[in-house]
């Protein structure tokens, strides 16, 4: 629980909605009204208004005043426009959390002249409360603002600190962009099983038993991937015959470039703002 504390929010976009309904459908914020937002579009403070309770406003100043935590839940693009504005404007004791991708903590505390600072990565999944998030803090947040850090990540789904600020980009391109790859996955198994001849309903539904079971069955027995592969594929069998195809196509190799092409847009990220 965060108390009574009041939390800004700058940014009412897509991914500060799912964190602000997530605080309050898991009743780690009590009152709506401890939330302010700060986002420049009208129509968005509408909803965000009508849909949660919250407070908002168009002016970042007026969102951190007073605000004992700030998430900064913009786009990378506008991130240094909007650490000028509100720069020498967050209260001396507040916590600053970001999710902006790519930003180091340095030129966020640098960016706002605040040292308390956490640099989070969560991944898509937090709107249904099984995200990842990967976070690191710079050394002047206090052992009650990382508690308050865990709280507010634990309400998304696992949180993990890191003492390392690298492990984050890192985690941005295996744990946030991964959820896109993963769907695009999803997405060529119903293909696959539409052409074979199933409905599209059929193949989802068995696509997704297929890798939900698939994840349960590893987070329960602990057992390396090959070993579970190994299981399921007999010699000369069905299942040896679909993974050759997918090795002779370079599923690997495909897999490991997105992974590192994500990591280096994460990077670039880091360095426009």
């Amino acid at each position: 629980m965060l108390e009574n504390l009041q939390i800004a929010f700058i940014g009412g976009g897509t991914m500060g909605e799912i964190i602000i309904n997530r605080l309050l459908s898991t009743k780690t914020v009590q009152k709506p009204e401890l939330i302010i937002v700060s986002e420049p579009l009208s129509a968005r403070c509408l909803h965000l208004e009508r849909e949660y309770g919250v407070r908002t406003t168009i002016c970042n100043l007026e969102a951190v005043q007073g605000a004992s935590i700030v998430i900064l839940a913009v786009k990378p693009q506008v991130l240094g426009s909007v650490m000028a504005m509100i720069k020498d404007k967050v209260s001396p004791d507040a916590l600053v959390i970001s999710i902006v991708a790519g930003a180091s903590i340095p030129s966020l505390c640098q960016g706002l002249n605040h040292p308390t600072v956490v640099r989070t990565m969560p991944n898509l999944a937090v709107e249904v409360g099984h995200g990842t998030t990967v976070w690191s803090a710079s050394s002047s947040v206090t052992e009650m603002q990382r508690s308050h850090t865990q709280v507010i990540l634990q309400a998304l789904g696992k949180e993990f600190a890191t003492q390392s600020e690298h492990y984050l980009d890192m985690a941005t391109a295996l744990s946030s962009a991964g959820t896109g790859f993963v769907f695009l996955y999803i997405e060529a198994m119903i293909d696959a099983g539409v052409q074979i001849g199933l409905t599209r309903t059929q193949a989802q539904e068995l696509t997704l038993h297929t890798i939900a079971g698939s994840v349960e069955l590893m987070f329960q027995t602990h057992e390396h991937p090959a070993v579970l592969r190994n299981k399921v594929t007999s010699p000369g069998g069905v299942t040896a015959a679909g993974i050759y195809e997918l090795e002779k196509g370079g599923m690997r190799t495909a897999i490991s470039n997105a992974v590192l092409a994500a990591l280096s847009r994460t990077e670039k990220l880091g360095n426009i703002s």
